[in-house]
This record gives structure tokens, sequence and C-alpha cells, in this order.
């Protein structure tokens, strides 16, 4: 059914390459473990029928998929190794688990790819070339973990980059690319398609006819070749369904493999297409307009992700169940196995709990073995942080304001708005770095707000902000290191908050440590830090933000001339729009000359960092706020541990 690659001479009718693959992940988030039999009866053995009857077609399973496949339905992977040797099917890489990589250490996505690797080799005989990236949430930082890991290209969603980068030429999403790395390696790029796909989902559910999906596929050629991606998601979506939605489509009558296939086989009738595998497409990176090296990240949007806005990075960090909880269990047990050089099994069982299904639409019983299988976990690898227990000390402060000051620091905290830092200035800074900001500051109505910088602030759907801005009772004193330590206590509706502040006597830094005592966890986004730059030390125009998205490598934004809002709610029901990972605890902000340093514990709690930088009356108003909590529709509270929640994070300089 295949026509040749043509060669790239056309100037009229010019052939559209066609290719699709399906994404087969039998831990999906809502599948229980006993559906698992029906699921490759029902899903992934006509998968192999289609490639069988239609191939070449793209299949991408992640290693823990094909084990479980292997245990269950030896058969399954005999076929598959068989349709892989005869070119019926491209197998595609994912790694061991589906985890996101730009939410995690380097070394965690390094065993991550190579288990996978492993496992690919030993039950289908082949390592794949071609990667998909995991929920397809890339950062700079990953390029050259898959480069080391052995593949040569990637399948990344167009419409996320392509949205934040108006200056690519329009055929640039129908044409290979190449990705740059924070290595400055680049990396061969094909792209996927969010309409595409979901037109084949609609057609295979009933929703459209087959002439109207073919129409829209004809609609799609130029005078020019291109490329376009028939198909990039789930498998298990056809003639099955978990059930996660009420209101899921019935399955339609025919069978909607049945109607994939015929989708396919109209398609290789026409033409003027040609269906390729995958890895084929890239033939086409020699033509104009392809090949180029792009940055798909950018300040506004560090890490894009796959589909709707509502797949922002938070949906994997800090919604869920209880997605913060879980992920600061694994930093833990990532930092014993990387201090006791921990196994190939330890890093296998790793892999597997940073899962992005235990983070998402997870179900009841599910939820419970993983808790219990995590808590195992922690018991044999885990270091726990060393968290010092303060007492609080010394006599209350009675004045509003709080005068610290070091050999190489100085601070002022406003007891009126719950210890919030009204100015810090570190040794070497000409002026304050961080601090508050006045009502009226900003000719912008949209900022003419008072600003702070070290609050807590949590916000509900319908309800009322509930802050620690607020009168509150403060102790300051000195430790047996000389360190000044002011610690405060602030009754909420929903709880205390007890916040205490060290200011180092010997570094130019200063250390929060929260603990916030609630009963209800319920559903709303809560942000902490709120790190406000204030005028008079940076030079605008040359601000830039530097942190780690998942790589090896930091990744380097230049603000100037971007307006960045990683915390602008994206509906009612998604709170935020981007973020960065900080997965080596860190992200630092500043000009050429003078820089502060923000730092997490990702052993206690790994904060989400959302920057937000804006222009207004000349000025700028830069903040970086940390996410403990954000809301979207996987928001379902169900702690892993029980008890008030600790926070631990800090500023210095740089």
């Amino acid at each position: 059914m295949n026509a040749p690659f043509q060669q790239r001479n056309a100037k009229v009718n010019a052939t559209l390459y066609l290719f699709a693959f399906f994404h087969l992940n039998i831990a999906f988030s809502s599948i229980e473990e006993e559906q698992r039999g029906e699921v490759i009866n029902r899903c992934y053995w006509p998968l192999l029928d289609l490639a069988a009857s239609h191939g070449p077609i793209g299949i991408e399973i992640t290693g823990f998929t094909l084990e479980e496949i292997a245990r269950l339905d030896p058969e399954w992977v005999g076929r598959a190794r068989a349709l892989i040797a005869c070119g019926k099917v491209e197998l595609i890489g994912s790694g061991y688990a589906q985890m996101i990589g730009p939410l995690v250490p380097a070394r965690v996505t390094e065993e991550n790819l190579k288990i996978g690797n492993e496992i690919y080799q030993r039950h289908l005989g082949h390592v794949p070339k071609l990667a998909l990236i995991n929920e397809q949430a890339y950062s700079a930082g990953l390029v050259g973990l898959y480069l080391d890991a052995g593949y040569r290209a990637i399948l990344m969603d167009w419409d996320n980059p392509g949205s934040q980068h108006p200056e690519w030429a329009p055929e640039t999403r129908y044409l290979p690319q190449a990705a740059i790395g924070s290595d400055g390696r680049s990396i061969d790029l094909l792209w996927t398609s969010t309409v595409a796909f979901q037109k084949l989902q609609r057609f295979a559910h009933g929703d459209i006819g087959l002439q109207d999906y073919v129409d829209y596929i004809r609609t799609q050629r130029a005078k020019t070749e291109r490329a376009l991606c028939l198909y990039a998601s789930d498998a298990e979506i056809f003639d099955f369904r978990p059930g996660r939605y009420k209101t899921e489509e019935k399955i339609a009558g025919t069978g909607e493999w049945n109607r994939v296939g015929q989708a396919v086989a109209r398609l290789a009738q026409q033409h003027d297409f040609s269906l390729v595998a995958p890895s084929e497409a890239l033939r086409l990176r020699d033509i104009r307009d392809a090949g180029q090296k792009l940055h798909l990240e950018t300040a506004a949007c560090p890490v894009p992700v796959k589909k709707q806005r509502k797949y922002a990075l938070a949906r994997w960090a800090v919604t869920g169940r209880d997605d913060i909880g879980v992920n600061a269990a694994c930093q833990r047990i990532h930092d014993g196995l990387v201090a006791h050089d921990g196994d190939a099994a330890s890093w296998k069982e790793l892999c597997y709990l940073w899962s992005s299904d235990f983070r998402t639409h997870i179900t009841e019983s599910r939820w419970t073995k993983f808790c219990a299988r995590l808590r195992d976990a922690e018991r044999r690898w885990a270091i726990a942080p060393a968290v010092p227990a303060l007492k609080p000390q010394g006599g209350s402060v009675e004045s509003r304001y709080v005068d610290i000051e070091t050999p190489i620091l100085k601070a002022r905290l406003d007891r009126r708005r719950g210890l919030a830092i009204e100015s810090l200035q570190f040794a070497g800074h000409h002026a304050a770095a961080v601090g508050g900001l006045r009502h009226g500051h900003f000719d912008d109505i949209a900022l003419q707000a008072d600003w702070y910088t070290g609050d807590c602030v949590f916000e509900a759907p319908g309800e009322h902000k509930v802050t620690d801005l607020e009168w509150c009772k403060a102790r300051v004193w000195k430790d047996a290191q000389g360190n000044t330590i002011a610690f405060a206590r602030i009754e909420t509706a929903l709880g205390p908050i007890e916040k205490t502040l060290r200011f180092d006597a010997r570094e130019p830094r200063v250390d929060f440590d929260i603990h916030v005592d609630w009963k209800e966890w319920g559903r709303g986004a809560l942000r902490l830090g709120h790190f406000t730059l204030l005028p008079g030390l940076f030079e605008w125009t040359k601000l830039s933000l530097t942190t780690h998205n998942g790589g090896k490598e930091k990744e380097t934004f230049s603000l100037n001339g971007h307006a960045v809002d990683h915390g602008g709610a994206v509906s009612f029901l998604v709170s935020s729009s981007h973020g960065i990972g900080m997965t080596e605890g860190w992200a630092e902000l500043g000009d050429e000359k003078s820089r502060v340093r923000i730092e997490v514990d990702r052993a206690t709690a790994p904060l989400l960092g959302l920057l937000t930088h804006k222009r207004a009356s000349g000025s700028v108003f830069c903040q970086l706020q940390l996410s403990a909590l954000e809301l979207d529709e996987t928001r379902k509270p169900h702690a892993y541990a029980n008890g008030p929640r600790r926070f631990r994070f800090g500023i210095r300089a740089a």
C-alpha cells in the first residue's frame, strides 16, 4: 500500500507524506490492573492487525508496558517482534516508565531511558532511534539525555511551541527540524499535531464521516512536499473505555479499530498521499524551511507540553491527589540512591514510582497500592532531609518593623504583614534586591496592589484569599552560630501558619521554614515566597532567569522584551499555565552584575517555580513564586502522609 518515497522536485500536486504512531501505556492512570488483559485484547492486538494490513505504523511503548504484556500475553510480543523485523511496525522509544523529564533530576531520566532500551532489546530485539518525549513535556535540558541514550530524533507536539514562535515560517510545522539543547547539541525533530490526531479519534468514535476526515487531511497539502503526523496518542481509547469520565462516548457499533483501518486504507488510495514510517519523514529535512535548529522553549513557555493548555507543568508537580507529597518522597529516594550507589533494580523501582500516571486520574485502589509501594521504597532507600527542629526563643517584638543586620546582609520585616520582607540587601549589592512594593508603585491598574516578599497565599474558587499577611506576634533571637532567627505564628481561617526566617551570619542568605497546619487541603492554589525584585539594583533590560528543567546543563532565559505569567490561570478549572521544574533545587534571577538565587529543599517539598515578568510605565514587575499546590481537573485531595506540611526554601546572593 505504501508508495515509495519520492524525489523532492515536485512543483505541482506535491506529495503529502503521512505517518502515524500509537502510544501504549498499560499503566494508564484510570485503568485498573485487572483490566490489563482486556486492554491487550481489545486495543493492542487490533493495533498489530492494523500494522500488518496497513503498515508501516509506529508503536511507542513504555518498557513497563512491554514487560506487562510479556507476562500476560507473550504471543503479542512475538508478533510485534516479527512485524518490527519485516518493517510493518516502527518501534518508538519512551523509556521504562512514562515520567515528566522536566520535573525529575537528570539521573532519573538517564536511568529511565537506559532501562527502557534494555527491555526493548530483550523482548523485541531492537533498540529504537526515535523517541516520544513523555507527555510531550519538553525542555532543552532533555536533548542531551536523549542523545546520550542513543536516540537520534524525537517527536514533539507542534501547537504549543509553535504558538510561542510567530517568527517561524509557516512551513516549519510540516517539516522535520532540529531542537537545540541546553548543552548546545541538537537532535532531529518531527512534529505531531493535536488537531490531526483528534480528527482521527473523532472519525473512529463516529463523530465525523470518512469523507469529512479525508477532506480535512487534503487541506494539509501544498505545492511543496510536507509531512503530517496522522495520529500521536493513546491506543487504549479505541474499542475500550476506562470509565474515567461520565461523558465518555459509547463504542461505535462497527468497531473503532475497524474504522481506523478504513481511514488509513482510504488515505492510502489517494495518489497525492504517501504513507510512510515515522522516521522516513526525516528524509524531508534537506528541503527549504526544513532542518532548522530551533529553540522550542521560551521564557514565557519554558516547558511546552502536549495538547490543550490544561496540560500545564503543574499537572504532574502540584495537583493530583498529593503530587507534591509523592514527588518529595521520590526525591528522598533519589538522594539515597545517589548517596549509596543504588543498583539497577532500585533505580528501576524509582522510575516506576515517578511515573506520571500516579499523579493524575489514578483510581482509588491503585492509589492505595502505590502509596504502600512508595512507603516501602522510602524505608529501603530514602535519605530524610536534615531539617532542624527549632523551638521559638527570645522576647516578643513590639514595633511594627523588625530590622535585622549582620556583617553580610540587612533586612526589614513587617510584623503587620506576617513578617513579610520589606527589603533585603546583601553585601556587595548597592541596593536591596527583593522586598515589597507599595500600592500605587505602578501606574498599570493590573499591578496597583501591595506586593510582598516571603508571604503565603492560598486561593480557592469562589472563596476569599487565605494569607499570612496579618498582624503577628514575633520573636527574634540569635542562635549558637550567631545567625539571627525570626519566628511568627499567624492564625488563618484554615489553620495556623508558622514561619521561621534564618538570617545567616556568614553567608549572604536567608532561609525560610514554613509549617502549614491545616486539617483540610482542598482544591485551590497555595503559593509561597513571592520573591519580588526591587528597582535600584537591577538593570531591567538585562534580566534573565537561569535554572534546570530536568537536564544536566542549566537553561538561561533572557527576559528583556518578554511578557511572562507562568501563574496566570488558564480557566476557572486550571490555575496556572506554565512553570519551571527547578530540578537541581534552584533558580537565579538578575542581570549581568547582580543576581539572586532562590533555593528549594526538594526532599521536603519540590515546589514549582512560577515567574511573572511584565513591563509597566517604564519599569518592570518581576516576581518568582513557589507553588505548593495548584488546581486542575486531576485534583482529588488525598494525602500521602497525614499531618502538617512543611516547606523549606531560601534566597541568597548568587
